[in-house]
């Protein structure tokens, strides 16, 4: 089992999306890279004062999926132009970022982040070592699993697609984003 943090925004959507992917074992949302572990709490965390991003632990089977198939998930929901923000959410605890534990990740980390990096005028998602992580109040696990109607701003439909795409890693050579556009699953309509 491997283990890679993202930072997408709020992580009710963030978790959701990374346990509909095959080879996911689990998911924790949590709070990373912040001041201090008495701030690890969703109170102190929306304050905006405490550097926590809201985030989400994602622990896989490198056999059933890869790096590269998680990365492409994240970037196919992100804005990775928008500093502190994400859909209507915006906050310092919004920032986009991907942190790995393990400095072997950071290869492919780099080399995915540039082909993403390459499609926009301003890139704003930060890769970096992870510092910290605490798992959020049990509240915010499995949140949208709780409450089916809650608020998510990642598009349901984006999720959906995503747990069906097709992934092949020598296919990543240009943004998630126009892959996923010209995924030709036309059957369930466009993936927004």
């Amino acid at each position: 089992m491997r283990t890679i943090y993202f930072a997408g925004g709020c992580f009710w959507g963030m978790e959701r999306l990374y346990r509909m992917l095959p080879g996911v074992e689990n998911v924790t949302a949590g709070y990373a890279n912040g001041d201090s572990p008495a701030h690890a709490n969703y109170e102190a965390v929306c304050s905006g004062i405490t550097g926590f991003r809201e985030t989400v632990r994602v622990d896989y089977d490198p056999a059933q999926i890869s790096l590269e198939h998680l990365l492409f998930a994240f970037f196919a929901v992100v804005d990775a132009e928008t500093p502190n923000r994400q859909g209507p959410d915006f906050g310092s605890q919004y920032q986009s970022g991907i942190y790995w534990a393990d400095s072997a990740d950071e290869t492919v980390i780099r080399r995915i982040a540039a082909v993403e990096a390459s499609a926009v005028p301003f890139f704003a998602v930060e890769l970096c070592p992870l510092a910290c992580f605490y798992p959020a109040e049990e509240y915010h696990q499995r949140y949208l699993e709780k409450h089916p109607g809650g608020y998510c701003h990642v598009a349901p439909r984006r999720i959906a697609a995503l747990a069906r795409y097709p992934f092949r890693a020598a296919d990543y050579t240009r943004p998630a984003k126009e892959l996923l556009r010209i995924y030709p699953d036309k059957s369930k309509g466009p993936a927004q």
